[in-house]
């Protein structure tokens, strides 16, 4: 809740001046693939076959027969479902295309003998689907697949409580460098190629429909030139026609919105944080630290004086044998017992290390209230429910607990059984 006038992060720098708000990464994330997505029609197209195709698929007669195909076409193999897909959670759409990618044969299969029953309405669904699993469908889902394939993995990171936000930067400009090589020609070969197995393997024709030759006037017989030099074939023309009008729009407006969701105040600071991540090339250096220093009103003469000591430090103790801080973290253990000396570079890395990627586990948090506070305990009073969304909170902790030695407490404390439940 980001409003700038009364949203809770405006009310808790009331209090707090320093408090730094964070617009979840994880959430920065998804809004690229939407953006991405909304911006090619094709793209947005083919997610609705995707949805199409789901629910076409969970219709009860349907699906005996789609698990009976499988069980025949994939033997030993279990049964996979396809995935709805998910509004809010968009890196998680890799699910749905890896799916399709392993079983595009048995749903063409499905297709096909239902559009043999001439069961009325059902085939006639089955045969307006089964036309668009076209050439097109499979780039798409070929190209799509090795994109959110890479998403979905800097997703899952940028979700783990254990990361700071040093790494992140690291991973979104490792997935920005990924897919600027993705551009490279010979990428695209390859991808190709694996669109025509995929083609292959599900009888879906490459070459376009052949073109009704012209009708040559009688008045220029002779200057008609009915051959060129050079002339690329059919399937040439097709494979560029989609590496231009299809692969290469969706990696620029993914690029595009990666730069502009990531290039905002939080990677500023991102920036400055980066500074005292050991493995990055402006480590420790004054000119990106200072301003982030400035930021939380640290002294900057002193926090330059106390880098230019603790580099001579951190050297001499990697000459004696020991292992260089390979994060933020182990930098800021290093730092800890020289913390009174090295005060002001050891508050910023505490900063540093506190300040969270994404907001997913507040997320989760609230999507456990549901599970406590359920219809049959809608009487509850206040007091209980937030007991209760502790104990669920922190699971981990509370199952941890001896019930026998808290019930003999509870017990010795509270001798009158008539007591007043919560």
């Amino acid at each position: 809740m980001s409003g700038k006038h009364s949203g809770v992060q405006a009310r808790i720098k009331e209090q707090a001046k320093h408090a730094f708000y964070i617009h979840c990464n994880a959430h920065c994330l998804n809004l690229v693939l939407v953006d991405t997505v909304k911006a090619i029609p094709e793209v947005g197209e083919f997610f609705s076959l995707l949805e199409r195709l789901y629910v076409f698929t969970s219709g009860s007669y349907v699906h005996q027969k789609w698990l009976g195909i499988q069980k025949e076409m994939y033997p030993g193999a279990p049964a996979r479902e396809l995935q709805r897909l998910s509004d809010t959670r968009w890196a998680c759409r890799y699910m749905a295309l890896h799916t399709i990618m392993d079983r595009l044969p048995a749903i063409k299969r499905v297709l096909q003998d239902i559009v043999q029953e001439h069961s009325g309405d059902r085939s006639v669904e089955a045969r307006g689907l089964l036309a668009q699993i076209d050439l097109q469908f499979i780039v798409c889902l070929v190209t799509l697949h090795k994109v959110f394939g890479e998403a979905k993995f800097l997703s899952d990171m940028l979700q783990s409580s254990s990361l700071d936000l040093s790494k992140a930067v690291d991973l979104v400009e490792a997935l920005v460098q990924t897919l600027n090589d993705y551009r490279d020609e010979s990428f695209f070969d390859d991808l190709w190629n694996e669109v025509l197995n995929t083609a292959e393997q599900c009888d879906t024709a490459i070459q376009p429909p052949a073109k009704r030759p012209k009708k040559l006037s009688s008045q220029f017989n002779a200057d008609w030139v009915l051959s060129t030099v050079g002339q690329r074939s059919d399937s040439e023309r097709v494979k560029d026609s989609f590496r231009t009008t299809l692969f290469y729009p969706v990696l620029d407006q993914m690029l595009n919105e990666l730069n502009r969701r990531f290039s905002s105040k939080n990677c500023e600071i991102m920036t400055g944080i980066q500074t005292l991540n050991p493995t990055s090339d402006v480590f420790l250096k004054e000119k990106s630290l200072f301003p982030f220093a400035r930021m939380y009103e640290s002294n900057i003469e002193d926090l330059g004086h106390e880098l230019h000591q603790f580099r001579r430090i951190l050297e001499r103790k990697i000459q004696s044998g020991m292992q260089k801080p390979s994060s933020v973290v182990e930098l800021a253990l290093f730092i800890e017992p020289y913390k009174e000396v090295f005060f002001e570079l050891f508050k910023l890395c505490k900063i540093a290390v506190s300040i969270p990627v994404s907001t997913a586990s507040c997320e989760r948090s609230f999507s456990a209230l549901k599970l406590v506070k359920t219809y049959l305990r809608s009487t509850m009073s206040d007091d209980r429910l937030s007991n209760l969304g502790v104990l669920s909170i922190e699971s981990r902790r509370a199952k941890a607990l001896n019930l026998d030695e808290f019930a003999d407490l509870f017990a010795k404390k509270h001798k009158n059984r008539r007591i007043q439940l919560m």
